[in-house]
């Protein structure tokens, strides 16, 4: 193993490690979100267990809600720390294929390409609690205007 080997390896493995950095900050930003909501929901069921009987269906809705965007960030973070995993992998790899002489260029384009696709399937799902959380205040201003 050459230096000028060493140096080009470490050049192309800057890009996964940078990814893994952003996906880390996505995460930490899910995970927030996933915080605050369990705070929300918690709030809502003492409100529930206090309030009358005209508040129940309005808190019942906004629970249903908030467990749905609970699962929806779950899955998303799940998603994205997978994403985070293979590009790990895919530095590994990297190192492996330079120290043992491998061309494993089929392995590498699948680990890349499963680490963008983790990404994008974690986004999808936090688009998704996005549009829920708009509900969900949409339901919190005016339950009739509510769908």
């Amino acid at each position: 193993m050459g230096l000028e080997n060493l140096i080009a390896t470490l050049q192309v493995a800057v890009g996964p490690v940078i990814l893994i950095s952003g996906v880390g900050l996505l995460v930490l930003s899910m995970t927030n979100r996933l915080g605050r909501l369990i705070d929300r929901a918690r709030l809502l069921l003492e409100a529930c267990r206090a309030g009358a009987a005209m508040e129940q269906t309005r808190l019942d809705a906004q629970l249903k809600i908030l467990w749905l965007r609970a699962h929806l960030l779950r899955a998303a973070i799940a998603w994205a720390s997978a994403g985070a995993l293979l590009a790990a992998l895919l530095v590994i790899v990297l190192f492996l294929c330079l120290l043992f002489h491998w061309q494993q260029v089929v392995f590498i384009v699948i680990l890349f390409g499963g680490c963008m696709a983790a990404i994008i399937v974690s986004l999808l799902y936090f688009i998704r609690d996005i549009n829920l959380s708009l509900h969900a205040l949409k339901l919190e201003m005016n339950p009739e205007i509510a769908e």
